[in-house]
């Protein structure tokens, strides 16, 4: 019997998780703050562990740095809320596997990942992880769900559909974000739990697990910077400048302020706020140089355009800053449907300029690439690009792709006689 709570919304990666807990000992489900960590484990679990439970003094957490083995107490699956308070429990859990063979032990969930030096072994074998990200679409009921991300990859066909969404609410859903909390509460007050989230982490959450001096006005203002150039592979120099909006006067200045971006940087990524989406290698014999340049992108939009302060009225009046956090709102749910299917998301990009937004490379090797696209009036530019990268990538060597599709914010669903299906992003589904 699971501790499922009432309301509770269905994810994407409930199937993995029930698969995954009958083949290994333990699971380590990651991802942002308030992203449903919790009540998804819980809807897998027999019994809980909360970590940080403030009752007698954070006892749970004292008995755990006294004895990691204490935390292990409960009906399994046990569920281990926020381990990463105690790093010690991940070696406890991964010696009582070791020691007590069997599947589906333990979960464990954590917002912050810690450093690896404060727990002995990695857990190979014993653990697998399971990333989960702020609602898809499809999972906060905001897609008609007419066609499956898996769909795309096995070539299927496509009668034309309309999948048709008015402008205005789709910009409110990218405000709103995939939090699951704030699916039931007015658009206002869930932008403004996007803004005190960014208070939270610049005031408090990187200076809780380190003793590195951490400064929340600079770190204000790189989320700032990071938000302005959302969804691009922007170098370190560039944020560094932007984020101290002045000029270097010496190269050690300029040093410095890299050093200091880097180091704020890996801390955003320790607690999932951004993450960087590695530019696709794919095994050819062409001496194209391919630009390995990450591309940053939000865990989720809302988080970008809080950081700039804007709202539903003023991204309206400015689509081309839309089209970013429309692109980043894109590559949230394409990572949710690609890593349910054991895929992985890439972006591309060539000497010759020629560049995909997305590519999924699954596990067999068979990829998909996509370029994510606002308005329909530019389906027949993207739909050529996507055509050059696979008459390039095959012509280099490469197997050619399993899916070719240009994303779109909202309209007619199609495949068209190029063979490039172009689909709503309001349609998708895992």
């Amino acid at each position: 019997m699971t501790l499922k709570k009432t309301g509770y919304l269905p994810r994407v990666i409930d199937a993995k998780i029930e698969e995954y807990l009958g083949i290994f000992g333990a699971l380590s489900i990651e991802g942002p703050k308030w992203c449903g960590k919790t009540w998804t484990s819980l809807s897998h679990a027999n019994s809980v562990n909360y970590i940080m439970d403030p009752a007698s003094g954070y006892s749970n957490r004292e008995r755990a740095r006294l004895n990691p083995a204490l935390a292990l107490e409960g009906e399994q699956p046990l569920l281990i809320d926020e381990w990463q308070e105690v790093p010690g429990i991940w070696d406890a859990v991964r010696f009582d596997v070791d020691k007590e063979h069997g599947a589906g032990k333990y979960i464990l969930t954590g917002s912050v990942s810690p450093p690896r030096e404060e727990y002995s072994h990695s857990g190979t074998g014993r653990f697998a992880l399971i990333r989960l990200r702020p609602m898809s679409l499809s999972e906060s009921g905001d897609s008609l769900g007419l066609i499956s991300f898996a769909a795309l990859f096995c070539g299927e066909n496509l009668e034309p559909f309309s999948a048709d969404i008015d402008l205005r609410k789709l910009v409110d859903v990218t405000v709103r974000g995939g939090w699951p909390e704030t699916l039931s509460i007015p658009l206002h007050s869930a932008s403004r739990v996007s803004s005190e989230y960014l208070n939270l982490v610049s005031k408090n959450e990187l200076f809780r697990s380190g003793d590195r001096k951490r400064n929340g006005a600079k770190l204000s203002k790189l989320l700032r910077a990071l938000a302005r150039n959302n969804s691009t592979t922007v170098s370190l120099s560039t944020l560094s400048l932007d984020s101290d909006a002045v000029q270097m006067q010496s190269e050690a200045e300029v040093s410095i302020s890299r050093q200091t971006t880097a180091a704020y940087l890996n801390d955003l990524k320790r607690i999932f706020v951004i993450e960087d989406i590695q530019g696709w290698t794919p095994d050819i014999r062409s001496k194209t140089k391919i630009r390995m340049a990450p591309k940053m992108v939000f865990a989720d939009p809302s988080l970008a355009i809080a950081a700039l302060g804007l709202s539903s009225e003023r991204l309206l009046h400015d689509l081309n800053t839309y089209g970013f956090m429309f692109e980043n709102l894109c590559l949230r749910d394409i990572s949710v449907y690609a890593e349910n299917m054991g895929g992985a998301v890439y972006h591309y990009r060539d000497n010759s300029n020629l560049e995909a937004d997305a590519i999924v490379e699954m596990p067999d090797g068979a990829w998909g690439a996509f370029e994510i696209k606002l308005g329909e009036h530019q389906v027949e530019a993207a739909a050529g690009s996507l055509r050059r990268l696979r008459d390039k990538m095959v012509s280099a060597g490469a197997e050619p792709p399993s899916c070719l599709c240009v994303i779109t914010g909202g309209g007619f669903g199609r495949l068209r006689d190029d063979g490039v299906y172009v689909v709503p992003i309001n349609a998708l589904k895992a």
